[in-house]
């Protein structure tokens, strides 16, 4: 526990979960996928709220009205007193920045529009602003408390009148504070008001925004986690969690620890019933209390055949529940709820150095996603789920979070869904100051030693027992020195954090942990396919922490969403113009190095959509690149991949880069090179040695199937083809080689296409792929490595996708509902044409009667390349309620294909929409 001696009597800032047992993990959907949203709605007016009166009652604030403290002339005593007219004040949710109220209640315009974000004055968040909410209690018989944090970036705050904690000390984004305000709080209504201060994240241990986007105006000030009004008897229950001990590698049995600490609030001494139960378990002791003392209350059990929680695709996600209660004369003090998995994480360094990770004695690959949430820090619960649901649908099976850890519920979602999360402190700020040299962030002073302590206490109290949490990073860009890291340490291990620890996302290392194992060696920005290959730089080998080819250029759909037609115009014909929806980074506010390789290798751009037809075909393949080699080199006798985290999964705004889907959700070649990449039994071409290889994600081995590859000239005309009969490859992300290419084939264009299949012992088509590729490569100038890319100083001739006919692709769809509220679209298309050329990255839309995108959507698969006469049937899934009412249509166009939308159904008396 943190506890400065300058803290009022009323506070007392305890390191404990905050944990509130809201009913989320029940209503989980498992149908439907959630729909990108708008930005919300204007909040009604904070409406007062009702607190109980239940022992281990705790309940959020339900909203605040607030108010620039320029703006606001009365007294802190009189501003935080029932009954204060707030006319003129804005709504703010549960949890709100003062831009994200400003804006929902209309005072700006769509920052995600244009360059609307630029317009909005800084000076306006240069001053403290007050958030103000009341509470009614009906009677005072129970003990009550205020619990939280998410303050950005310090607050005064008051209770009827009376101030109960000092800016000084409600400091920090992740500090938690539980202030006992028993002795203020009257029947009827209270006043809760935070006086918040501006933030600078240069300055303050909070959130920043670094180079991934425009950083809002008020730097995220405000209020983002719930504030809660908690009650309880003389003894209250804090810091529940459970320390597990798996058996491994047998897993047959499990030992638990139930830790709590039993805390007397009262000005006498009292005895304590504690009584729990784990898996049908019951346990419980006796504990007496001194005044104001104390004790932590500790049980140990044992569980055989325990229910093991893995990773999605290796096994299934389990949760057990832990219940306390604290009973004092026979009524109940209070209670203490904790859902937690069961499972065992090693980070072992292998000889190489790098960073291997082994979940229940099982090595895996880590293939993962940098997280942004929304850039004023909105909280969309089914927006997030939708996202995470993205993260599986691509073959993902970890989320990196970089500073911007997010609420319980993200990893409730992720503990349901069996995503692994790899949160850490963030760099190029405040968080590193102290050991970034001359980078931005300022040094630490006394005052902020005991904040990182509290911050790191509380995210450990709140994570320990998620099972999809597998370390903490407590270094990104840089280590932290002795100090620091000792102070991280001590609070690591006073809240029983078991998991491993992580210097830093870097090539670095800290005194005590030692060497990270991970590397941070880029790219951040355009290198050709063949980049990934090599095992050198961001190369496949090792732990890449954050990596891609840098820009991400979204559908023709979203860029109209996003900028106006004149930034459109710009956009692809102008290379060095600054993108004011890239970068606020001078390295990365500019498209230049992008859009010189997308015209040195595609040939310049002729109009808007085709420079937006050639990106998602190169983001295609290099999104795919990436992850293929990466697979490829997992099981490596020497120098293997260990990990690699693409940079970045999604945007928090609209963006040009670091993005595998939009902000609107919708799904290009980024996002279909991944998916294409990380099926769970696959068919890949290595550009480094020409090499077909067959890897399998799947638990089990796979055999008897057949690979085959064979060359086209852009035409269609066949110049080589070879299959191989009798393949096997064992499963968790085994790899073998089935054929290698040959260096040179009579008679191949210049640019060429590569169809591989692999088909199983029925002759059922299982993975295909296709690639194009040029007999004149593209060649890297490794010498001139920068810290964000690799020159390339030749790039492949790939001009010749360009003298590709035009390729009919035929249609047809329909529609099932079902009772839950969820979609199938089915669609065949199939290659029509007469001659020999295939449609090439045929992609599929679902799209409403206006032609607008149907958003999130789950495609079985999509951006397919078809030759003559064949066919794929493909199916769409999502959620009935985002047509709006509207009958589907399925747009469908291609690299050579015409564009043409068909109906998908109109609705039929059973429920059916059927084709037409």
């Amino acid at each position: 526990m943190f506890h400065r001696p300058a803290v009022p009597p009323l506070l007392r800032s305890r390191l404990t979960t905050a944990a509130v047992a809201l009913g989320l993990l029940g209503s989980l959907t498992t149908g439907a996928w959630a729909g990108a949203r708008e930005p919300s709605p204007p909040p009604a007016p904070a409406q007062v709220t009702t607190v109980g009166s239940t022992a281990g009652s705790a309940t959020p604030l339900s909203g605040y009205t607030i108010q620039s403290s320029a703006k606001v002339t009365d007294s802190p005593a009189t501003v935080s007193s029932p009954g204060y007219r707030t006319t003129g004040w804005h709504p703010a949710g549960a949890r709100s920045t003062v831009l994200a109220a400003l804006i929902a209640d209309g005072v700006h315009p769509d920052p995600f529009y244009s360059t609307n974000q630029r317009k909005i004055p800084k000076a306006d968040f240069q001053v403290p602003w007050w958030y103000r909410s009341d509470f009614t209690v009906a009677d005072r018989t129970q003990r009550t408390y205020l619990d939280f944090s998410g303050v950005i970036s310090a607050a005064d705050v008051y209770v009827d009148g009376k101030q109960v904690a000092k800016a000084a000390d409600v400091n920090g984004a992740y500090t938690h504070h539980e202030l006992d305000i028993t002795s203020l709080v009257r029947s009827g209504t209270n006043t809760v008001a935070f006086r918040i201060r501006p933030n600078d994240p240069n300055k303050n241990l909070t959130m920043g925004w670094i180079d991934w986007i425009q950083p809002p105006s008020d730097q995220n000030m405000g209020i983002v986690r719930d504030v809660l009004v908690r009650r309880g008897g003389p003894v209250a229950l804090r810091d529940a969690h459970v320390v597990t001990k798996l058996a491994v590698p047998s897993l047959a049995t499990a030992d638990l620890t139930v830790k709590a600490q039993a805390r007397n609030d009262s000005s006498a001494p009292v005895t304590a019933q504690v009584r729990g139960s784990v898996a049908g378990r019951v346990f419980e002791k006796t504990v007496s209390l001194a005044a104001h003392e104390t004790r932590t209350v500790a049980f140990g059990l044992r569980l055989d055949s325990p229910k093991v929680w893995w990773p999605a695709g290796m096994g299934g996600q389990p949760l057990y529940d832990l219940g306390l209660t604290a009973s004092v004369n026979g009524a109940l003090s209070d209670t203490a709820h904790e859902s937690f998995g069961i499972r065992d994480v090693q980070a072992p360094l292998n000889p190489s150095g790098d960073r291997q990770y082994r979940i229940n004695g099982r090595k895996l690959l880590i293939k993962g996603g940098g997280w942004s949430p929304d850039e004023f820090l909105r909280w969309d619960r089914t927006y997030v789920e939708d996202r995470l649901k993205y993260a599986l649908d691509l073959g993902l099976n970890t989320i990196r979070l970089e500073g911007h850890i997010e609420p319980d519920e993200f990893f409730d979602l992720a503990d349901r869904y069996g995503i692994l999360t790899l949160p850490g402190w963030e760099c190029c700020d405040k968080w590193e100051g102290q050991v970034n040299g001359d980078e931005t962030g300022d040094k630490w002073t006394a005052a902020d030693y005991p904040v990182a302590k509290a911050s790191m206490a509380a995210e450990a109290a709140r994570l320990r027992d998620h099972p999809s949490v597998i370390s903490f990073l407590i270094g990104s860009d840089f280590a932290p020195d002795a100090t620091i890291e000792k102070t991280y340490l001590g609070a690591l291990k006073a809240a029983d954090w078991n998991l491993p620890v992580v210097a830093a996302a870097s090539d670095n290392s800290s005194p005590i942990s030692g060497g990270s194992g991970m590397k941070m060696t880029g790219p951040y920005d355009w290198i050709p396919p063949n980049y990934w290959y090599a095992k050198r730089e961001g190369g496949a080998t090792g732990f890449n922490s954050e990596t891609s080819a840098g820009p991400d250029i979204p559908t023709l759909d979203t860029l109209r969403r996003l900028m106006t037609p004149a930034e459109l115009a710009t956009l692809w014909k102008d290379p060095a113009a600054k993108q004011y929806h890239r970068s606020p980074s001078p390295v990365f506010n500019t498209l230049r190095l992008y859009d010189n390789a997308l015209t040195g290798r595609y040939g310049p751009p002729t109009s808007l959509p085709d420079y937006v037809r050639k990106a998602q075909l190169a983001q295609y393949e290099n999104v795919r690149a990436q992850f293929e080699a990466y697979e490829r080199n997992a099981t490596d006798a020497s120098k293997p991949s260990t990990g690699v985290v693409y940079w970045m999964f999604n945007s928090g705004w609209t963006s040009l880069h670091w993005q595998l889907m939009d902000r609107y959700l919708d799904q290009g070649g980024a996002y279909f090179g991944a998916k294409k990449a990380n099926e769970p039994l696959h068919i890949q071409y290595s550009y480094d040695n020409r090499s077909v290889v067959v890897v399998n994600n799947r638990n089990g081995s796979a055999g008897r199937l057949t690979t085959r590859a064979t060359l086209f000239n852009t035409d269609g005309t066949q110049k080589y083809d070879r299959t191989v009969a009798g393949v096997k490859v064992s499963g968790g992300g085994a790899h073998t080689t089935a054929l290698t290419l040959p260096a040179s084939v009579n008679g191949l264009s210049k640019t060429y296409l590569v169809r591989l299949t692999l088909t199983d012992a029925s002759g059922k088509e299982v993975s295909r792929n296709v690639y194009w590729l040029s007999t004149e490569p593209d060649t890297l100038d490794w010498a001139h490595t920068d810290w964000y890319y690799t020159p390339t100083t030749s790039y492949a001739d790939l001009k010749g996708l360009n003298s590709m006919a035009q390729v009919p692709v035929s249609t047809t769809a329909s529609t099932d509902t079902d009772a839950h509220g969820t979609s199938t679209t089915t669609v065949t298309v199939r290659n029509s044409g007469a001659g020999k050329t295939p449609s090439l990255l045929t992609d599929v839309h679902l799209v409403d009667s206006a032609g607008k995108p149907v958003l999130p959507v789950k495609w079985s698969d999509n951006e397919v390349s078809l030759w003559p006469g064949e066919s794929r049937m493909l199916t769409v899934t999502y959620r009935t309620a985002d047509l709006h009412g509207s009958v589907p249509r399925v747009r469908v166009s291609g690299w050579n294909t015409p564009e043409r939308t068909v109906p998908a159904g109109s609705p039929g008396p059973s429920g059916r929409l059927s084709s037409r």
